[in-house]
């Protein structure tokens, strides 16, 4: 007899945070890529100044990335390049 009830994974809150600001990077480089623009000058222009103007407006990039406290995002940027 199969036993048919699903079982909960649980991530840890931190993996989470990860996978979103992950999610959410993809997509902002997605949409300056579409509109043109260095996704990569761009990010890292964003990420030193924290100057919302490096991101487009197009497909709501710049509003989703404000989302994102710099601090959480440069945590994950660093602990994913030394593969923590």
């Amino acid at each position: 007899m199969q036993d048919n009830k699903q079982k909960t994974i649980m991530f840890p809150i931190k993996d989470q945070n990860t996978l979103v600001i992950r999610e959410t990077l993809q997509s902002v480089y997605n949409s300056l890529k579409e509109k043109g623009y260095n996704p990569i000058n761009q990010l890292v222009g964003y990420i030193l100044t924290e100057d919302p103007t490096y991101i487009t407006n197009y497909n709501n990039a710049r509003a989703i990335i404000s989302k994102i406290d710099r601090d959480e995002l440069l945590r994950v940027l660093v602990e994913n390049f030394l593969t923590l």
